[in-house]
């Protein structure tokens, strides 16, 4: 009984020692000849790799491989040809649109109006234009450079078929040479490396583009976000007051920011959840503060009326008895964990759900985290209700909002 039996799938070469190539099979090189028959040895020694050429690296590399290749012809075995100057200047082409699409991006990023414009203020037009201008600059520069590489592919890269074996394994010494010198002829065949204008124009629109994307990525971290001291903007959202005694309302966000509607306990059901957010009057015909009382990222509060026998069993944090008033419960809507919007609210276990990582939190128990990755509560808002009838802060969260960062003191 032999050591491996007629059905077993192993490498062509093992148990071999050399390959026969007849002409039938014989290995294109890269210059589209083919051999003649004879036998490839399939391991040299070192001194026998040392003294091999390119091509020959090349056809020991299919042979070990088990690799057949069936056809294979160059682009442009004849270098000149209006054809090839002509595919050239494509690739080129796409490689320099590249180049001025992330140099625009540049441009818009450093240099285009940025800062708020409202509807009804000189510069708005621009201001509306500066994400999408970012946007676009940046996906052209990308998809064109995916373009330029297909076009390589399709007008340098040698038309080939090929067939090979499937084998497992790491790789011997042998083969890692043979697999350097395929890659060095892909390259050579490919014509790309006498190619000064695709070359140029590859590092300049590839090169730009990094610049760019690093630009973008560098430029939110230039800011000191501690520079405002106690003010700064983690520190504090729309709900802290800008003076002691200030009445911050809780609006409702009815998709027109000018559209100023504020809540009153009987708005709400019992079960109900409503995410609601700050109004102070001094932003009254002010566009900007408006519309950011709405969008500020640590705005947003979660209100809940809780049922009047789950709010009577609530378990409350000390220090916050007197955060809820009544029925109404208010936590923040940015969740502990990565700061992902906690937008879910099931009635009937009055548990808070975050839909990025599954976080649970309890509202019945001071926001607590019951399920998930999340660690810390949910930020409660001390509500209460103004001598107008409206529910109103009742003080600001006593600790940073959103997850965890090193600076917080909590």
């Amino acid at each position: 009984m032999t050591d491996k039996e007629p059905n077993d799938v192993g490498r062509p070469d093992e148990g071999a020692d050399s390959i026969e190539l007849s002409k039938d099979e014989a290995v294109t090189n890269h210059a589209g000849a083919t051999s003649d028959h004879r036998t490839v040895n399939l391991n040299p020694t070192e001194e026998e790799l040392d003294a091999m050429s390119r091509d020959e690296l090349v056809e020991l590399g299919t042979a070990r491989d088990g690799v057949d290749v069936a056809y294979r012809r160059e682009r442009f075995p004849i270098p000149g040809t209006r054809a090839e100057k002509r595919a050239e200047r494509q690739v080129s082409f796409w490689f320099a649109v590249s180049g001025i699409a992330a140099a625009a991006l540049i441009g818009v990023f450093l240099f285009w109006p940025w800062e708020y414009k409202g509807k009804d203020e000189d510069g708005n037009a621009a201001y509306s234009l500066f994400t999408p201008l970012v946007g676009l600059s940046f996906g052209i520069a990308v998809l064109v450079i995916g373009v330029a590489v297909v076009l390589i592919r399709k007008k340098f890269i040698p038309a080939e078929l090929s067939i090979q074996d499937r084998h497992d394994g790491r790789s011997p010494e042998v083969e890692r040479r043979t697999l350097v010198a395929e890659l060095s002829d892909a390259l050579e065949t490919s014509t790309l490396g006498r190619r000064k204008m695709i070359t140029r124009t590859a590092g300049a629109g590839v090169g730009v583009l990094g610049i760019g994307a690093l630009l973008v990525f560098v430029g939110g971290l230039v800011k000191n976000p501690w520079a405002k001291g106690d003010k700064s903007p983690l520190w504090v959202s729309g709900w802290t007051p800008d003076f002691p005694g200030e009445t911050i309302y809780i609006r409702r966000d009815t998709g027109r920011p000018d559209d100023i509607v504020l809540v009153r306990p009987e708005d709400m059901d019992a079960g109900a959840m409503e995410t609601v957010f700050p109004w102070k009057e001094k932003w009254r015909g002010d566009e900007h503060a408006t519309l950011q009382s709405l969008r500020g990222i640590r705005n947003a509060v979660m209100m809940i009326r809780l049922r009047t026998e789950d709010a009577q069993k609530a378990v409350k944090r000390r220090g916050q008895e007197s955060f809820n008033f009544g029925d109404y419960f208010a936590y923040s809507k940015i969740c502990t964990h990565l700061g992902c919007p906690t937008s879910l609210f099931e009635s009937q276990t009055n548990k808070i759900l975050c839909p990025c990582h599954q976080s649970q939190f309890l509202a019945t128990e001071w926001g607590k985290p019951v399920f998930g990755p999340a660690a810390r509560a949910l930020p409660q808002l001390p509500i209460t209700v103004n001598s107008e009838g409206f529910l109103v802060a009742n003080g600001d969260f006593i600790e940073p909002l959103g997850p965890a960062y090193w600076e917080r003191r909590s």
